[in-house]
């Protein structure tokens, strides 16, 4: 009779074997991944311990010195408070609209297809395109934004060139060009939802409403978990839209620290600079997204 340990003991030479063509499969990825991320991300580091810069001299080994000049620098820490503060102002609508629109897609409106296309189709489009569009839109005196506020016998907004508002048509921009992909999420995800539980509800007497809230959100809670997490990581990031409509203005209030970075290293020549910011800020993205795994874990038990 067989002992219960062999099994383990047989399995062991088949994976030695299984190693050499598994990693052979696996070396073409592995090259890249270390020629396009692990090499930059250490190239990067070192140069954020140096006053590299753009200009010809030399640069020198000058430690934490861009890190504790960092931690000091109001203007970074302005242009991450106004990271954040455009997190959260995207976030909720960005998931909430596309859940909406989903729902409404699904209910099986007339030429569904037609919807489809219209929620979607923004997503597509390149960012200067979208930037272009909605410069045009914000227009103080030709624009249509300002036009309806006319007419709804509102007064006229200077929507890129007021701080208290240009932030505003930053996110409005932004959930008209991408709510597209968390709205295609979002339905996937409603056409995956068993029809027993809709026919068990209405059994059971429910109207649209209950099983709306007793059925279908329920089972839309895992995707949009992830379409949160997806979004705020997103957002985290912003630069393009922000850039080609206000490039950063008014005096600053618009301005992400992506763009800050990008400011320091190719317009004020400071690339070890830029790097320690930019590592600042990859370590504060790293931390957020481990409290999101966290929070998702303790949600999940």
């Amino acid at each position: 009779m067989s002992s219960p340990q062999a099994a383990p003991r047989s399995a062991a030479p088949t994976a030695r074997r299984l190693f050499a063509p598994g990693l052979l499969f696996a070396l073409p990825f592995l090259v890249l991944f270390a020629l396009f991320l692990l090499w930059p991300l250490a190239q990067g580091l070192w140069m954020s311990l140096t006053d590299t810069s753009l200009s010809a001299h030399a640069p020198g080994f000058v430690g934490l010195d861009n890190f504790t000049e960092a931690l000091r620098d109001a203007d970074m820490w302005r242009s991450l408070g106004n990271t954040a503060w455009f997190t959260v102002l995207s976030t909720v609508p960005l998931v909430l609209v596309a859940l909406g629109l989903a729902l409404l897609v699904h209910t099986g409106l007339p030429g569904q297809w037609v919807w489809r296309l219209a929620f979607f189709a923004p997503y597509l489009l390149p960012v200067g395109v979208v930037s272009l569009l909605w410069i045009w839109l914000y227009q103080p005196d030709l624009g249509l934004a300002n036009h309806l506020l006319d007419t709804l016998g509102l007064g006229q907004l200077a929507w890129l060139g007021d701080e208290s508002v240009a932030m505003w048509a930053v996110v409005l921009t932004t959930l008209w060009w991408t709510a597209g992909f968390n709205f295609l999420l979002c339905l996937a995800a409603l056409q995956s939802v068993p029809d027993q539980l809709y026919e068990a509800a209405a059994l059971d007497g429910a109207g649209a409403w209950r099983r709306l809230w007793s059925v279908t959100l329920p089972q839309l809670s895992r995707i949009t978990v992830v379409i949160t997490v997806l979004q705020v990581l997103a957002s985290l990031k912003v630069f393009d839209q922000v850039y080609l409509l206000t490039k950063g203005g008014p005096n600053g209030s618009t301005r992400p620290v992506v763009e800050y970075v990008y400011d320091v290293g190719f317009t004020g020549y400071r690339l070890g600079y830029a790097s320690a910011i930019s590592y600042i800020f990859f370590a504060l993205v790293l931390i957020a997204s481990a409290a999101q795994y966290a929070a998702l874990r303790r949600r999940e038990k």
